[in-house]
């Protein structure tokens, strides 16, 4: 299996299976000098780690993060950067009746299909489980934008649970970490908590939309044509376990409105150009505007569930399954912080390569 590693400049490698012995992540082409150490990647990785709530898996899992190269006496040293992540709380015997069956809307049928041979404890490399070494890898992302451009800020949240959305006049940033949905709608937050304990006390799941926004940036990141800061941003998205669908700024909703009414109009303020709106996203030809960069992406629902569905095994024989085990009724709810690592680690990218092209020449307005 190849494609494990994303990124131009910095470049993420991810290894590991959710019932092997540990997962990681190998960061390469990280500027030297960057302060770090465990306990600020941890900080990250608890926001993500499983069993904190009746609403997620209540596999306990430490995600205690160790580094194992690329860091001298608390800096970055330019050398690959180990990350491991020792699994600790797995329990494979629950995934004896799926080695012989498909799980309908998971990833096992094209594992086999492609491969003739899968590792039916927990998904293997299909397991979400994978997104803690990208949360890890985040981590790092973070800490080299707070050395080189400390005013970057990246912020994910929960806007939508299956069918109900947040309502947008009454967000709150200040809520997002107050709630076990990471949402900034503290109704929502309680509207969410019924329906979703519905849901998993009836042994079945539900999706997600998450929006995360990059503030801070600069314009000028990203390039035009294949090198675009939003296409590199939906390909990072994308490949996050169970997303099916990313959209920048108003995305899918552009197509609704009139060229007068997507029209970010701009006018000059006191330190350069101002937008009226931003139905772009901030970002235009694949260029970053200096707006906020926002990035929504949907989760689909947990595939392993209790609720009896109809398959069939690897000889073809038809079959029912029942997915025992501990499972997210919304996986969406961890995809939060995997999110913000994602755009953490693309932005990063973007900001090395900027630098290496043009370094700090900006085409001058007024």
């Amino acid at each position: 299996m190849s494609f494990n590693t994303f990124g131009h400049l910095f470049r993420v490698t991810t290894w590991g299976e959710s019932h092997g012995p540990a997962l990681g992540a190998t960061v390469d082409g990280c500027p030297p000098g960057v302060p770090i150490d465990a306990a600020g990647l941890q900080h990250w990785l608890d926001r993500r780690k499983p069993g904190q709530n009746k609403y997620t898996t209540q596999r306990r899992e430490a995600d205690e993060v160790e580094i194992l190269s690329g860091v001298y006496e608390g800096k970055t040293t330019g050398t690959p950067i180990q990350l491991m992540i020792r699994n600790t709380d797995q329990r494979s015997k629950d995934y004896g009746d799926i080695a012989e069956k498909f799980r309908p809307g998971h990833a096992d049928i094209t594992y086999w299909q492609k491969y003739g041979i899968r590792d039916p404890r927990g998904g293997g490399r299909s397991s979400a489980r994978e997104t803690a070494a990208r949360v890890a890898a985040g981590g790092v992302a973070r800490a080299a934008l707070d050395a080189l451009m400390p005013g970057v800020k990246i912020t994910g949240y929960m806007v939508q649970m299956g069918p109900h959305q947040i309502d947008r006049s009454r967000v709150d940033l200040a809520e997002i970490e107050k709630n076990p949905f990471w949402t900034p709608d503290a109704m929502a937050a309680e509207e969410w908590a019924g329906y979703l304990d519905g849901l998993r006390k009836s042994g079945d799941s539900v999706g997600a939309v998450i929006e995360v926004v990059a503030s801070g940036l600069p314009a000028g990141l990203g390039a035009p044509i294949y090198g675009k800061l939003d296409t590199d941003l939906a390909a990072a998205c994308m490949s996050i376990n169970a997303v099916k669908g990313v959209e920048i700024g108003d995305g899918m909703a552009a197509a609704t409105l009139t060229g007068s009414e997507n029209a970010d109009e701009i006018s000059m303020g006191d330190t350069g150009p101002v937008y009226s709106s931003n139905h772009a996203g901030g970002i235009l030809g694949g260029i970053s505007t200096g707006q906020d960069v926002i990035v929504r992406f949907a989760v689909k629902p947990t595939s392993s569930i209790l609720t009896p569905r109809k398959t069939i095994t690897k000889s073809g024989e038809a079959a029912e399954i029942v997915t025992k085990g501990r499972h997210d009724p919304c996986v969406g709810i961890r995809a939060v912080p995997v999110g913000e690592a994602m755009v953490a680690c693309v932005v990063l990218d973007h900001l090395l390569l900027h630098r290496g092209q043009v370094g700090t020449t900006v085409g001058p307005i007024g």
